[in-house]
């Protein structure tokens, strides 16, 4: 029997599930993103994602557990409308991230849409490959730790 997965709109208690989400080094090392403290989370969340009204965000539920979160908004320097999502590792590989980027892509209607993603994220990339993201590019460039980073981009046009 397939999961059931819905999204909603984000409630403020679901902002704690996701910060423990996006601690997990397994996740930052995966989206090559770290991780924040608490107040800087709730800061990013309450004024850039919650607070920006030109932003579309949803919880992802498996079932009647938040799964994670999922949203759309327009960078301010590049003019382009982004694309990102963020699953618990107890959610992982049960096909939850890509049917909510199913149900996101019906709710989210600005086209094209885009996603930036890890070049080592084989998770994220085959859940938007399947939801008809096709590859346009790669970027790299050095972390502040040193590290150097090289990210995948992806576009999709309808």
């Amino acid at each position: 029997m397939e999961e059931r997965v819905s999204l909603r709109p984000i409630k403020t208690d679901d902002l704690p599930i996701f910060f423990v989400h996006q601690l997990d080094p397994e996740a930052t090392k995966l989206a090559a993103f770290p991780s924040r403290d608490r107040d800087a989370f709730f800061t990013h969340w309450t004024t850039n994602i919650l607070g920006n009204p030109a932003a579309v965000n949803r919880t992802i539920l498996a079932g009647d557990q938040v799964a994670g979160n999922i949203g759309a908004w327009t960078d301010a320097a590049s003019n382009e409308r982004l694309i990102s999502y963020w699953i618990g590792r107890e959610f992982w590989g049960r096909g939850i991230a890509s049917a909510a980027l199913a149900q996101f892509l019906r709710l989210e209607s600005t086209r094209p849409l885009n996603a930036r993603v890890a070049s080592h994220n084989f998770g994220s990339i085959r859940v938007l490959e399947k939801a008809g993201f096709t590859r346009v590019g790669e970027e790299a460039f050095s972390l502040p730790s040193g590290a150097r980073l090289e990210e995948f981009i992806y576009f999709l046009a309808t």
